[in-house]
């Protein structure tokens, strides 16, 4: 009699460690603290993140849709310049009117560089990326694109541009432009966005350049004289408003509406992510913030 009563509650403990172990094993019981965390709201009609390390999605909206990118454009376009084999980033690049007149005649953000200074190539990037210069870019189009003409040279720069996009197995991507200022058939989406950012910062240029909040780039004139440029700054804010920020680019646009290509670390961990079409320079910022806490609260 004594024995099966302790033969039954011992089936009924083992049965109880066994019901808590398939709560364990099926995560029931560790998921709790990552629920806890709520999914964010964003004002941007598309908004993805992923952890960098794995290329994992962490968060999306609207991840898959096609959408006008603005400036985050000249991420790729920074991406083929330097994929380029032999790229000296010294090599020097005399400012043609060509791009001053381009900036001119379409209102475009701009590096401010002067028609017949020699620029290096590693300046032209930082003029680029950091106050997002079309001029900038114009000048990288036309130097490493082939051809007999500058519209032949830009037409096969745009090329490369589609071609990387095609490598990376995009399928949500085109472009019509250098910069971001389309044609009617320039677009990306946020998940593709983050792709092309996350293959970009494998390049310690590009990591060194995007997470640099102002440089100075010292020229030379027609003269052969110095000219120190007025300090370019990062037109990303969130360099100096979320703790671990490492990249990536801004972009606006009448169709864009606010862009923003975002890269953080944090206790060895990076997660990258794009917002698109935003309502305003804060709002692009406080919902990539959103994406960010989201993110590194799952990865804990």
């Amino acid at each position: 009699m004594i024995t099966g009563i302790k033969g039954t509650r011992l089936r009924r403990a083992a049965a109880v460690a066994v019901t808590s172990g398939a709560l364990v094993a099926t995560g029931a019981l560790t998921a709790a603290p990552a629920q806890a965390v709520a999914a964010p709201s964003l004002v941007a009609k598309g908004g993805y993140i992923m952890n960098n390390a794995n290329a994992k999605s962490i968060f999306s909206k609207a991840a898959d849709t096609k959408r006008s990118t603005g400036s985050t454009t000249k991420i790729m376009t920074a991406k083929v310049v330097l994929a380029q084999p032999h790229l000296n980033l010294d090599s020097k690049v005399t400012i043609q009117k060509a791009y001053s007149d381009y900036v001119v005649k379409n209102n475009a953000s701009q590096a401010h560089l002067i028609v017949g200074d020699k620029v290096t190539v590693r300046q032209l990037l930082y003029g680029l990326m950091l106050p997002s210069g079309c001029d900038a870019a114009y000048a990288l189009a036309d130097k490493y694109g082939t051809g007999t003409t500058r519209a032949k040279r830009v037409a096969s720069f745009i090329g490369k541009m589609n071609a990387a996009a095609k490598s990376l197995g995009l399928k949500n991507t085109h472009f019509d432009s250098f910069d971001g200022i389309g044609n009617g058939s320039n677009y990306s989406t946020p998940k593709d966005l983050t792709k092309i950012a996350s293959s970009a910062m494998k390049s310690a240029t590009f990591r060194s350049i995007v997470k640099t909040k102002k440089y100075t780039a010292r020229t030379i004139t027609k003269t052969g004289g110095t000219r120190v440029m007025s300090p370019w700054t990062n037109t990303n804010g969130l360099l100096s408003s979320y703790s671990g920020t490492i990249g990536v680019k801004t972009g606006s646009g009448p169709e864009a509406k606010y862009c923003l290509v975002f890269a953080a670390t944090r206790h060895g961990k990076t997660v990258i992510g794009t917002v698109l079409a935003s309502s305003s320079i804060a709002q692009r910022e406080s919902d990539a913030k959103k994406l960010m806490n989201y993110g590194f609260a799952q990865l804990g």
